[in-house]
């Protein structure tokens, strides 16, 4: 599982990593440079909700909690990043991560929110990536009220596919955060308006699945 959770997390990163250095305002703001971290002792805790269709056969994640802590690593005695997830269907760990830069609770929430549409809609996870990609780093509103801002966007809103992905083309991506865009992200949320209606592979066709929202948020206590 860490192996998968990893490689995962380094396809999504490679994927981001291709695109144009001009991101704009919504793009600088959800992947500003958050290194090099420096937790020390200190853990981030992140409230994990998940909710949607119930796939016959599988248990995903419902309620829990994602932490992301300071580690030292024993192959060379210095500080990485480690990521673990807790649930009522088990947990899971992710890392090393380098304290250097970047932020892998977003991948990991990012990569999630993709997988998750990969397997209700039976569509490529490399195509989701993209727009995702395509969504964070082209596109997006930006609001700041009360101290915080908040960045939105709906990646296949206007997608060429959108009236085969059964209900996610209604899908928002929202993120909070204070007014320094270098601290931890405080909330992040990807939600339909509409309810999900499952693609079943040939052999379940005979388990029928109610249509639900899909709701998957990670919101730091």
């Amino acid at each position: 599982m860490l192996h998968h959770l990893r490689s995962a997390a380094a396809a999504l990163l490679l994927t981001l990593a291709a695109a144009p250095l001009a991101a704009g305002e919504a793009g600088d703001l959800i992947f500003a440079e958050r290194g090099p971290w420096a937790l020390g002792d200190r853990v981030l805790t992140w409230r994990l909700t998940r909710e949607g269709p119930a796939l016959p056969g599988l248990n995903p994640a419902k309620a829990g909690q994602v932490t992301l802590a300071e580690e030292t690593d024993p192959a060379d005695g210095k500080p990485v990043l480690k990521l673990h997830q807790k649930t009522d269907a088990g947990e899971r760990g992710a890392g090393p991560f380098p304290v250097s830069g970047g932020d892998p609770v977003l991948v990991f929430f990012l990569e999630n929110t993709a997988r998750d549409m990969a397997t209700m809609t039976g569509g490529s996870p490399f195509y989701i990536r993209n727009r995702i990609k395509d969504a964070v780093f082209q596109g997006g509103t930006v609001r700041r009220e009360g101290g915080k801002v908040t960045v939105e966007m709906q990646p296949f809103a206007e997608d060429p596919n959108r009236d085969r992905m059964g209900g996610f083309q209604t899908l928002t991506l929202r993120f909070v955060m204070g007014a320094d865009p270098k601290a931890p992200i405080a909330e992040m949320v990807a939600e339909t308006a509409d309810p999900v209606t499952v693609k079943l592979p040939v052999e379940m066709a005979n388990q029928p699945v109610a249509p639900a929202r899909y709701l998957h948020s990670m919101v730091m206590k």
